[in-house]
């Protein structure tokens, strides 16, 4: 039922970091390597899918969850952003639970997929390979072992670390709960993870043992957080950290380019064939282990809404949140809008008339595009569709938004370690 078009991973080896917006040509360019992603929020007849939807902010609730978890396990709660809290574990409703289940089971058309961007990586000497989300949401790598116990492992790449020589077992554990009541969870080793000719050696990594089944019908293996360290669960460096503290990347900075052909991210740089104009760079608050992008503002049109408030880029979800009573002073602002769902916090538009929602950091408007703001019909025949951004409290604090691929798809987007900031670019 999955999208299985190809999509690219691109690395690069080389490239001189300027601490200035725009950035140097690249001296050499990397390997490419296939990418994919998996079914989207619209269904085949231009419906906005509701009950995947659901699911979809559900995962990203306790994603979070976790990571403020990790945060006050690792550094206190000190390091949390002001007014953020640890929410209850988010469930998925049986109804919805129900409806899912039963689709699953029906034959479906393969559909433009925007929910994850994920490829290969090798993982112990010699090579296993694995499918991975890569994540700027995040900080663990875990992929499943050959001791999952769980039937979600029976058509998954399984790590054998008996067949490398380089594996080494750890003390401690690794664990993240899901609203299903199932659980992504394992021991903790060492190994080598190769990510296209980039190596990290005696990085950490869990190999899970128990393997929620929301991950029943999702192609990917695993997931590699490229966050920062102090949201680790495992409570070691993430991959590209390690990769950079050991020389194995030219530059300390990555971009992501996400589109429906000719995916990549890029490691070590950024690629200049993927974007145009130069680079604006914003500081990141990196205190909460977030890619916090500081000093926004949204805006509808040339309206501003919402001011002084910080954004969390997060390549791991699919939507844009903000707090319910910042986003309902958005949509104050845009005609003809209406709440959708008041639970879920999903607002529709009139589909022929979509706003020009965008994101302010002190220089451009960075604007979400008709297409990618479109989740869908509300229904089938409806002049309204349901947005891409929605109100929500994540518990990550007063005045933080979450922006996932709905924004980061109109965007280059580099995340650069030694500057502490992300930046962004037009398109090419």
């Amino acid at each position: 039922m999955f999208n299985k078009t190809s999509l690219l991973l691109a690395v690069s080896l080389a490239l001189s970091v300027a601490a200035v917006p725009a950035l140097s040509e690249p001296a050499a360019r990397g390997t490419a390597i296939p990418m994919r992603k998996r079914a989207s929020l619209t269904r085949p007849d231009g419906v906005f899918d509701k009950d995947k939807a659901i699911v979809s902010t559900l995962k990203t609730l306790n994603k979070h969850r976790q990571n403020l978890i990790n945060l006050q396990k690792n550094k206190g709660v000190a390091a949390f952003n002001p007014g953020a809290e640890i929410k209850a574990l988010a469930n998925i409703p049986m109804d919805v639970e129900a409806r899912l289940q039963k689709r699953q089971s029906e034959k479906l058309t393969d559909e433009n997929s925007d929910e994850e961007w994920a490829g290969k990586i090798s993982v112990g000497t010699p090579a296993q390979s694995f499918l991975i989300d890569f994540d700027t949401g995040s900080s663990d790598l875990w992929i499943p072992s050959s001791s999952c116990t769980s039937s979600t492992c029976s058509s998954k790449s399984k790590y054998r670390s008996s067949s490398s020589s380089t594996s080494s077992k750890k003390s401690g554990s690794f664990s993240i709960q899901y609203g299903d009541g199932s659980t992504v969870s394992g021991p903790i080793y060492t190994d080598t993870v190769t990510v296209a000719g980039i190596k990290a050696t005696k990085q950490y990594f869990s190999p899970v043992t128990t393997l929620s089944a929301s991950f029943q019908n999702d192609p990917i293996d695993g997931i590699l957080g490229l966050a920062f360290p102090s949201i680790s669960n495992i409570g070691h460096n993430p991959f590209f950290v390690t990769a950079d503290s050991a020389g194995a990347v030219a530059a300390n900075q990555f971009g992501f380019y996400l589109a429906s052909s000719g995916s990549e991210l890029y490691l070590g740089g950024s690629n200049q064939d993927k974007y145009s104009g130069e680079i604006e760079f914003t500081s990141v608050d990196s205190s909460s282990g977030f890619w916090q992008a500081t000093g926004a503002k949204v805006k509808v049109g040339s309206s501003t809404a919402v001011s002084g408030i910080q954004t969390i880029i997060d390549s791991g979800t699919t939507l844009a949140y903000g707090p319910p009573a910042d986003v309902k002073r958005l949509f104050a602002k845009v005609a003809g809008a209406k709440v959708y769902d008041s639970t879920n916090g999903y607002y529709s538009y009139p589909c022929d008339s979509p706003p020009a929602i965008s994101f302010n950091y002190g220089g451009k408007d960075w604007t979400i595009s008709a297409a990618n703001l479109n989740l869908g019909q509300t229904e089938a025949g409806s002049d309204d569709c349901v947005a891409s951004l929605a109100a929500q409290d994540l518990g990550l604090g007063s005045g933080v938004w979450l922006l996932g691929d709905a924004f980061m798809k109109n965007v280059y987007t580099v995340f650069d370690f030694d500057q502490v900031a992300v930046g962004f670019a037009e398109l090419a």
